[in-house]
């Protein structure tokens, strides 16, 4: 802990918004000296690094306000997992996440205790330390003994900020695709200081720009390195984010070749579902990237499995399930059917429902359990994809059977072709759609499913009798059209306040759906 503080108090401080205008809530360098001296080789970088790792597991670093459902990037993987039609809240319980899957969070952008203000904030700290970093370790004239490790550093910064951006342009902008001159967020690729003027929104195509320069360079920097820690954004790691991004542009040349160099670099393996019970755990054969959560980072209630594991108090009283539709999708022989619990009984409290039991506590008596944040097994379906809307079908077919060798012993797939329903719901029996289906399946929970909506431009219609409650059926509102801004966050009030060349008249996202 005494790592972290002083990492972030060094580079300085937690960056609280887009820019260090004289209004914002911006803490900078207390002295020029101070950033001077943790630059001043990549060893003293590498501890900064390691601060902006360990914030994106912290609750209660990017908001001090419903720190119990703002712990980092799982948090707000969970919120867009629940936005979506495959994952289910089965009750508000004490509300945590709740209001995500309502959609009832946009006209709270002037509170600084929401999803809006969390996510900026969040992500523009990570971008805001991360530019500190670059911009000295460019700087910096690295000998023989220290060139690779100023590489590995810097590698990472580039891949933490071009991951940022990205993550902000899934947020607060439509797809990319058919809005690349919308307004999405503004650009801040150097360090920001009190006083600094603030950027204007940078459009949806400037901002995928930088994000693709960004793990470029990264990649290009990581290349040959070994992965020194689980959290850490390897090679691997930066091209599997290169093939996520890929996926929303449409690229699917990039999208196919950075998930090949993810799978082959990575030295990870496909495994089958019982061998990562639990989805808890780093050092399983098939993690590419995630958080171990030692005894002292344990956060209690403010933590994911609190809120997933039925056996925890915010798992058991709001439960997780998944929809009735998509666990029916899968045959008596998937052995994926085992994570989640048979229909439950008549009188039970999620009575007619299948509870999930994919992620859980290691050690609920301690609060323990790793966050994983990719696993190998993506970039299977992520190949797979691509090579199917590039018409290679054939090995797009060999990405799929090698994900399903391992899932389900029955499993053929003589499916051709890439259409795709209006919504989710309507079928037409290609190939993508069983591509696309067996990604709902095996990252349910994971994905954040509301952005893979958004980016294949299809709406979706909840259900009572997938399990859904009467209170999050969105009934009149436009779920069935793709180009709703239900699924675009508004900016928190707190920008507009601090950056003088944006105005909430003209810069606000709709508060409204349409």
């Amino acid at each position: 802990m005494k790592k972290f503080i002083y990492a972030f108090l060094a580079i300085g401080g937690l960056l609280s918004l887009s820019a260090c205008s004289e209004d914002s809530l911006i803490t900078t360098p207390t002295d020029a000296l101070d950033y001077e001296t943790m630059m001043s080789d990549p060893d003293h970088a590498m501890v900064a690094i390691d601060g902006i790792y360990r914030s994106m597991y912290t609750p209660g670093w990017s908001t001090d306000f419903n720190t119990h459902q703002c712990f980092g990037i799982s948090a707000y993987t969970m919120a867009a997992e629940i936005m979506g039609d495959d994952h289910i809240m089965g009750a508000s319980g004490s509300g945590w996440f709740w209001y995500d899957a309502a959609y009832n969070v946009k006209g709270r952008f002037t509170s600084a205790g929401w999803r809006s203000y969390d996510l900026w904030n969040g992500h523009y700290k990570w971008i805001a330390n991360a530019n500190y970093v670059i911009d000295a370790m460019e700087k910096y004239v690295a000998n023989e003994n220290d060139a690779l490790t100023k590489n590995y550093v810097l590698g990472q910064a580039y891949a933490i900020r071009g991951y940022s951006y990205f993550m902000l342009a899934q947020w607060f902008a439509r797809t990319y695709k058919g809005h690349e001159s919308d307004p999405c967020v503004p650009l801040y690729t150097k360090p920001t200081y009190k006083g600094t003027t603030g950027e204007p929104r940078a459009t949806v195509a400037a901002v995928y720009d930088q994000i693709n320069k960004d793990l470029n360079r990264a990649v290009e920097l990581l290349k040959g390195i070994p992965q020194q820690g689980p959290t850490n954004m390897s090679y691997d790691v930066a091209q599997g984010i290169r093939a996520r991004v890929a996926l929303v542009e449409e690229d699917w040349a990039t999208a196919e070749k950075a998930a090949e160099e993810a799978i082959a670099f990575s030295g990870k393996q496909i495994i089958s579902p019982k061998d990562f019970e639990g989805n808890n755990d780093v050092k399983k054969d098939n993690v590419m990237w995630g958080a171990q959560i030692i005894g002292p980072q344990a956060s209690g209630y403010a933590s994911l499995y609190a809120h997933w594991d039925t056996c925890a108090s915010y798992g058991y009283r709001a439960p997780k399930l998944i929809s009735n539709s998509l666990y029916n999708k899968m045959s008596d022989t998937d052995t994926r059917k085992a994570i989640w619990f048979p229909v439950m009984p008549e009188g039970s409290f999620a009575e007619g429902k299948h509870l999930q039991r994919k992620l859980v506590f290691s050690d609920p008596s301690q609060w323990l359990g790793d966050y994983i944040w990719m696993r190998v097994e993506e970039m299977y379906l992520i190949a797979a994809e691509a090579e199917c809307r590039l018409s290679k079908e054939g090995e797009a077919k060999d990405h799929l059977m090698a994900l399903m060798a391992k899932r389900d012993p029955s499993y053929t797939c003589d499916k051709t072709g890439t259409a795709l329903g209006k919504l989710t719901s309507d079928e037409t029996g290609s190939l993508l759609e069983e591509i696309i289906l067996q990604r709902r399946i095996e990252l349910w929970g994971e994905a954040g499913r509301v952005f893979d909506i958004k980016r294949l431009k299809q709406g979706f219609i909840r259900k009572s009798e997938d399990g859904w409650p009467g209170g999050l059926l969105l009934k009149g509102r436009p779920t069935d059209d793709p180009e709703n801004y239900m699924w675009v966050l508004t900016i928190p009030q707190a920008e507009f306040d601090g950056n003088k060349n944006m105005t909430l008249e003209k810069d606000q996202n709709p508060v409204g759906d349409k």
